[in-house]
């Protein structure tokens, strides 16, 4: 944790404890919140400055510090997130629909940096609401809707979890949508031949398959115990690493090599925000943590139940996944390219060789009745070049140059030779396992 979250979370604690705020309806004290919208946005975002927002968003609002004193001790920065996010309307402004007006107003305004961090907030707010007071959550879902409008600027990973919770609430509400239109809207379908919609891959990508299909149990013990004690139980569970528990809570981490001597609680680490993921948090930006850290944990609620490892992606449901990834690459790359280059005008841009073999493979296919067409009977790596000779989409999805492409198309077909053949991926291929994702969400975003 960086020395000015750190400052954040001492300064907002002690500001809230002073006046005894406490959660409405679990009389928890405040900071659990304020911590669970941090952690919220951490498992976006490395910015220093949001997550220390995250924490004190509440602060001017609620507590007897001002916006000078947050600029005095933060930074400007710092300042204007909290002062985008502190609610602008008065009691003498009106009843509570035009109060929410004139904030709704104020946040529209805002940076994409605090919207994201209000994003985390309604998220948090909304799954305490809706748990313990079904009468004000319909009048929440009403208020959350709308400022869902003005925060579509917000980060989209955000957005996207902050709509689920809106359609979880109102399922659990009784309602037949949720209100608003905005995260409901019906997707158009589009017809096989003209390849997927790039909201429907995007759905494919990023919320099929998420943290929840991958982690495992995170074992636990509490921090008083010796660590040659923790360290024989985790050999016979074949763990390498476990939760270590104060007062019934795990607050932190141990690994099997860090348990020489003492108790387990002094070998224990403490969550890093970035390691954190919750249940709907794609695999992609799973993968992407595991780049970063040895492990990543899984959050409900605020509370670590699990943790992931890199061995973990080696599991049958994250093969399917990158299989399947690459399959709609293929897919996306056959639609641009029609769309581009319609009725075969892309044959002068394959080789004589490789535009002879998809002739023979195509001849073939049909020989045996089977249905097909030339571009279908074209390898990966011949769409991509095709696709990639047009300099503008190259620079969108992010090349360089076309040997940047030859180079990860052959990442990427080593990869799915191995997912075919039951061979590890980790242990050979985890670069390219990075660059797919990486690859797929700029191609799925640019394109």
């Amino acid at each position: 944790m960086s020395e000015i979250v750190k400052q954040a979370r001492e300064f907002a604690t002690v500001a809230h404890q002073r006046i005894n705020h406490r959660r409405k309806y679990t009389k928890q004290p405040y900071e659990v919140h304020l911590k669970s919208v941090a952690h919220i946005v951490a498992s976006v975002t490395d910015d220093e400055e949001m997550i220390a927002a995250a924490w004190l968003h509440d602060t001017v609002e609620d507590t007897a510090a001002t916006h000078y004193d947050i600029e005095q001790q933060f930074g400007k920065g710092v300042h204007d997130l909290v002062y985008a996010l502190t609610d602008i309307s008065k009691q003498g402004d009106g009843n509570r629909a035009t109060r929410k007006g004139i904030d709704r107003t104020h946040l529209s305004g805002a940076s994409v940096r605090a919207k994201s961090v209000k994003l985390a907030d309604l998220i948090d707010n909304l799954r305490d609401i809706c748990k313990h007071d079904a009468k004000f959550a319909k009048v929440y879902l009403q208020e959350m809707s709308a400022l869902l409008e003005v925060l579509g600027e917000g980060d989209e990973t955000l957005l996207r979890r902050a709509g689920k919770e809106l359609c979880r609430c109102s399922r659990k509400l009784g309602l037949d949508q949720p209100p608003g239109s905005m995260l409901v809207e019906e997707e158009r379908v589009v017809p096989w031949h003209e390849g997927f919609s790039q909201r429907r891959v995007q759905r494919i990508f990023k919320e099929v398959f998420t943290a929840r299909d991958v982690g495992e149990l995170l074992h636990s013990f509490d921090a008083g115990q010796l660590s040659s004690e923790v360290r024989e139980v985790m050999q016979e569970q074949s763990v390498t690493v476990a939760g270590i528990r104060k007062d019934g809570l795990v607050t932190g981490y141990v690994r099997i090599k860090d348990l020489s001597s003492g108790t387990c609680g002094q070998r224990a680490r403490s969550f890093s925000y970035d390691q954190m993921v919750y249940d709907d948090t794609s695999l992609m930006d799973v993968i992407l943590i595991l780049t970063r850290h040895d492990y990543c944990f899984l959050a409900i609620l605020d509370e670590v139940i699990g943790v992931i490892t890199r061995l973990d992606m080696e599991k049958p449901i994250v093969r399917m996944w990158l299989f399947g990834m690459i399959t709609i690459i293929e897919i996306e790359f056959a639609a641009l390219i029609q769309k581009k280059w319609p009725n075969e005008s892309w044959r002068d841009l394959c080789s004589a060789g490789r535009l002879r073999k998809a002739e023979a493979l195509c001849g073939e296919r049909l020989r045996i009745s089977q249905q097909s067409d030339l571009l279908d009977c074209l390898q990966l790596g011949d769409k991509a070049r095709v696709l990639f000779s047009d300099a503008e989409i190259l620079k969108q999805v992010g090349f360089n140059s076309r040997s940047d492409v030859d180079r990860a198309i052959k990442s990427v077909e080593s990869l799915r030779n191995n997912l075919a053949h039951g061979q590890s991926i980790v242990a050979y291929d985890w670069p390219s396992i990075v660059s797919l994702s990486q690859g797929v969400q700029r191609m799925m975003t640019n394109i």
